[in-house]
């Protein structure tokens, strides 16, 4: 259940980094709603999934997966760059997150 709630955590985080592009330093209302929500929903799941994974092993997966889900929506959404320095670092982050899920025994 912890790494269930790791993912959403991570998902959360996701939307909450792409919100802030679109909320204008908080001047446009929904988008800021959405910064908000998804940002204290982050939190909140990451929180929940300490309870039962390592305290290290949860927040370098959530960052993780914070920094290349928005680095590839970045690529797809606001056509930032996708050169092979920049999907190779990605696919080492990737690397790195799935390295310590399968280190982690529950």
């Amino acid at each position: 259940m912890g790494w269930l709630l790791l993912l959403a955590a991570g998902c959360s985080e996701i939307v909450f980094a792409i919100s802030l592009k679109f909320n204008d330093g908080f001047t446009k209302l929904w988008p800021s709603v959405v910064t908000g929500i998804s940002g204290a929903g982050s939190f909140y799941l990451l929180m929940l999934a300490i309870r039962t994974l390592p305290l290290g092993t949860a927040y370098a997966v959530w960052t993780g997966m914070g920094a290349v889900g928005v680095a590839i929506v970045g690529i797809f959404l606001f056509k930032e760059s996708s050169d092979w320095i920049r999907l190779a670092s990605i696919l080492l982050i990737v690397i790195g997150i799935v390295g310590l899920k399968l280190t982690h025994t529950e």
